[in-house]
């Protein structure tokens, strides 16, 4: 018999039980060697003229201290091709949701008015930083390393290869 937690995170009888708390595709392999390569060249840094630094989100409630709970979205550095004119200096803006477990961040997030999903797989490194991988949901052949730093409990910039994956409440 299967416990309720698991029930919750299986798409059928016959699917493995999913790593991450929403229930989604996982993230194929969060800590290959392409993640820990940018990781390694990737050193985020808090500055107040970075392009997540001024608040662009309109806030919401969230939990006080914590990076759980919901956030808004945004990400640019490349085309979406579902977006019609869209380009790789467009943010795209939407809304997210951050889970933990254990020492793992899960970064759910939306965008094109709720029609595309992304999903982040992170392992907490310290305090402030965060290391893993993004797979789009609509299109699972895209994914590509990140690393975030969370700044605090209302800012996370990410980054990839191409460009940004920012939250804020």
């Amino acid at each position: 018999m299967k416990s309720e937690r698991a029930t919750l995170y299986l798409a059928s009888d016959n699917d493995a039980v999913c790593r991450n708390p929403f229930g989604v595709m996982d993230v194929p392999h969060p800590e290959d060697d392409d993640v820990m390569r940018f990781a390694r060249t990737t050193m985020p840094e808090e500055l107040s003229t970075d392009e997540n630094a001024t608040p662009w989100s309109s806030g919401g409630s969230y939990p006080r201290g914590s990076i759980e709970g919901q956030w808004s979205s945004r990400w640019k550095g490349a085309a979406d091709p579902t977006m019609p004119g869209d380009t790789p200096d467009n943010w795209k803006q939407g809304l997210g949701e951050a889970r933990i477990v254990g020492d793992r961040v899960y970064l759910l997030f939306d965008w094109d008015s709720g029609k595309r999903r992304g999903l982040i797989e992170a392992r907490r490194e310290g305090a402030h930083r965060l290391v893993g991988k993004y797979i789009n949901l609509n299109n699972p052949e895209i994914t590509v390393p990140w690393v975030g730093l969370v700044v605090n409990y209302r800012r996370v910039d990410g980054y990839f290869s191409q460009g940004r994956v920012d939250f804020r409440r």
